[in-house]
């Protein structure tokens, strides 16, 4: 019969206080950090149902129960454990079998919206992300943000009413503005407006636009309407789109049907024999990135011709104010112009 010695016996306890230690240590054993990680799981189910209910019932949709595991990317059990919880904390309540937001829900809601819209300015102003990466990185900041981070994310932004694509930033109030736009897609031909939103989900719609390098707060002329394609005017450019991606564009229409930019096109579309004058930058060019090319002198005013063109098309190198400066197509069809007419300056 084995008997323990002493030592044997000291180590096994010493072992076994260290094995408690790590498990059960304050703020950072392995039992805090995984009741820590369910109730950050938790918090996140949570405030993407707000999300989703605040959202479809602003478009006047209900859901249910199982509604939610349609749009939301969670296990059943996690996501009825946390509906429980939230009619339990009143910040939903059932009607029928459709779910409703009470009015702490709402707030809190549009406090989770307000976090996403400004985090997603602020990877638009501040960042060199691409737009492509916005949402989903905003997607999770949100649920880390407290409410006196997100108000001073607003103060170091200026405090901004709209996101980069559009959509109404709520205040630290719950006030949200409201844009007065139609859909691109119920216009009718002859229509003269201005692009104020962007959706920009889903995703395989959203990137199809931005390949397109649809801007936001460019003015159109509609050309042609019919149950395949929309065809419409902008900048100096042709687009066409379906109907179902003109959808997600929201256009504020003219009063007058008066195209104030008629005669504005970008720089991308300037040829080799042709000089302009430069109109502004679009609102598409942010941050860093509009900063770059004011410093570079394309400024409203100056005169801008072609230096040397690419023989594979990317980058041009142009010439401003005595100086070559390459840009990429991305770059130069942010750059409104008015050409020049018989290459002469124009006043």
């Amino acid at each position: 019969m084995s008997t323990y010695s002493p030592i044997s016996a000291l180590i096994l306890f010493l072992v076994f206080m260290i094995v408690l230690y790590f498990l059960f240590r304050p703020n950072r054993g392995l039992y805090y950090l995984l009741r820590k990680t369910k109730k950050s799981n938790e918090k996140t189910v949570i405030e993407d149902i707000l999300k989703l209910l605040y959202h479809n019932q602003a478009s006047n949709n209900t859901l249910n129960v199982n509604d939610l595991t349609n749009h939301l990317q969670y296990g059943n059990k996690l996501l009825i454990e946390s509906s429980s919880k939230m009619i339990k904390n009143k910040l939903m309540f059932m009607e029928g079998d459709s779910l409703k937001l009470s009015e702490l829900g709402n707030e809190y809601a549009l406090q989770i919206i307000r976090a996403h819209r400004l985090w997603e300015k602020f990877l638009s102003e501040k960042t060199g992300f691409q737009k492509e990466e916005w949402h989903e990185r905003a997607e999770k900041k949100e649920h880390e943000l407290s409410v006196d981070e997100t108000n001073q994310l607003a103060t170091l932004l200026g405090n901004p009413k709209f996101d980069p694509h559009g959509d109404p930033i709520p205040t630290s109030t719950g006030k949200v503005a409201h844009n007065k736009g139609v859909p691109l897609s119920k216009l009718a031909a002859d229509t003269v407006g201005r692009i104020i939103h962007i959706e920009d989900e889903p995703e395989i719609i959203y990137k199809q636009i931005l390949a397109e390098k649809i801007y936001l707060d460019s003015q159109i002329r509609i050309v042609e309407k019919n149950d395949s394609r929309i065809v419409f005017h902008s900048e100096g450019e042709k687009f066409v789109l379906a109907p179902i991606v003109a959808g997600n564009i929201t256009v504020s229409v003219l009063e007058n049907n008066v195209l104030i930019q008629e005669n504005t096109t970008r720089l991308s579309s300037l040829k080799a024999t042709e000089t302009a004058k430069i109109i502004g930058l679009s609102k598409e060019c942010r941050g860093e990135n509009r900063r770059r090319l004011l410093d570079l002198g394309f400024v409203k005013g100056a005169t801008v011709g072609i230096d040397l063109m690419n023989p594979l098309g990317d980058p041009t190198a142009f010439l401003i104010k005595g100086t070559a400066i390459a840009l990429r197509n991305n770059q130069s069809s942010k750059i409104l112009i008015k050409k020049n007419e018989h290459g002469k300056t124009t006043t």
